[in-house]
């Protein structure tokens, strides 16, 4: 029995303030968190929340993980990139071409985002998350469609995506050459065993899958920390969230 996504997690140096720009961006409500983070609850099919825990760490190069926004005229795409701008946002440039027709953002603490233009064929029938674009190898989808029960949509040349199968957004993994990782990811994903499954059982299933455990001075807090092929942290939770 598999987990499901149940929220993908930030590291956020000012909690409070990165909560309030996500939610406005994206229209959602704060919601109960068991372990005291600021938790936003997904108003469409987006299907996993958003979650932000208080860090002191600084933000070192760019993220392994980033959204992409759909949009669905030109003038929508401005409109979008204007409310972003307006919540806090800035434009940033990453070395992205203007015929490749996406504007790229960040976030108040820096954490990069796409608004794609219109006539995107690979986000056609997502929502407004049309994508959590990764940097990873094809052997990390490959492990993720297995973890999350999700199939594969993609699979060419070294990338990968898989999506779930109640809809929503894609997840995809650009293959090489990969980034260097610079320290713990900002983002991360938290997995949870549905009500009746055991976390145990859950990690030793990830750890046959190629995941591994990690000590990162966690202690004893209910969640277990691994990391994915490729390195990249993430929780497994008690069941039932």
């Amino acid at each position: 029995m598999t987990s499901h996504l149940h929220a993908l997690t930030f590291d956020a140096n000012d909690p409070p303030r990165l909560a309030r720009f996500w939610a406005g961006f994206l229209g959602w409500e704060t919601t109960h968190d068991p372990y005291g983070a600021i938790a936003l609850l997904p108003n469409d099919d987006t299907g996993f929340r958003m979650r932000f825990l208080p860090t002191q760490e600084q933000k070192a190069g760019p993220n392994q993980t980033h959204f992409d926004m759909t949009s669905r005229s030109l003038e929508d795409q401005q409109q979008t990139v204007a409310k972003a701008l307006e919540l806090g946002a800035r434009h940033i440039d990453i070395g992205q071409r203007p015929e490749e027709g996406h504007v790229v953002l960040a976030d108040p603490e820096g954490n990069e985002f796409c608004v794609v233009g219109p006539g995107n064929n690979f986000l056609a029938d997502c929502g407004f998350i049309g994508a959590l674009a990764c940097d990873g190898s094809q052997e990390e989808g490959y492990f993720w469609s297995r973890a999350l029960g999700w199939p594969l949509v993609w699979d060419q040349d070294q990338e990968t995506a898989i999506r779930s199968p109640h809809g929503g957004p894609k997840v995809t993994w650009g293959g090489p050459p990969l980034l260097p990782k610079t320290g713990k990811n900002r983002l991360h994903f938290d997995i949870a065993p549905p009500a009746d499954g055991d976390q145990q059982a859950e990690v030793d299933r990830l750890v046959s899958l190629g995941a591994k455990r990690l000590d990162i001075g966690q202690g004893e807090v209910g969640r277990v920390v691994m990391a994915d092929p490729d390195g990249h942290e993430f929780c497994v939770l008690p069941p039932g969230l």
